[in-house]
């Protein structure tokens, strides 16, 4: 019995693992971090200039923390790193990884394009309309491309690489396809 998944497909209760999607969007979420950070060495998504208070540090301030507790570092091999930025950095990516993994429990179609699309309504959301409206970032018509290019084509790369660890991880820990997907149809490996 083949059955297809649309926009409209909600799971059957019985088949979803919340527990599990806690656990897998957590780990997800470090990595994907970790993904987003080496995405931004061969493409900066700031100039030099913009990067001196970045848009983590920029809404720390915002948020009422000084200058200095913002830019305050830690040093590994000699790099002194911004780690208010990583706070910011990592809980972003935890957050929506976690609730990425535990929506896909419910509502499959978020898992549009391997994740892909969540990516770019998330930068859209974040860079184009969130982050410019609160002054943390110029307008978007302000911004270098170079800067869209990074922040739209990272926040793909980001998504793509939750939910290849949530799938990955999620089909592991319970030893069953994805909620959709009817038991009958799985292929015993």
């Amino acid at each position: 019995m083949a059955s297809s998944c649309t926009l409209k497909t909600i799971t059957d209760p019985v088949r979803r693992r919340l527990g599990t999607a806690v656990l897998v969007g957590l780990i997800a979420g470090i990595f994907s971090a970790i993904v987003k950070f080496g995405w931004e060495i061969p493409f900066p998504p700031r100039t030099p200039e913009r990067n001196a208070t970045n848009p983590p540090q920029a809404l720390w301030e915002m948020l009422g923390m000084s200058h200095e507790t913002s830019h305050a570092t830690y040093s590994y091999l000699g790099n002194e790193l911004p780690y208010w930025s990583f706070v910011i950095h990592f809980g972003f990516a935890i957050f929506f990884a976690i609730a990425y993994c535990v929506i896909a429990e419910y509502w499959p179609a978020i898992k549009l394009w391997q994740g892909a699309a969540v990516g770019i309504v998330l930068y859209i959301a974040f860079h184009v309309v969130i982050m410019p409206a609160m002054g943390i970032v110029p307008a978007p018509w302000n911004q270098p491309f170079g800067e869209h290019f990074s922040e739209s084509f990272g926040h793909i790369v980001w998504m793509w690489s939750i939910e290849i660890v949530r799938r990955d991880l999620r089909n592991r820990i319970t030893h069953e396809p994805d909620a959709e997907v009817p038991l009958e149809r799985a292929s015993v490996r």
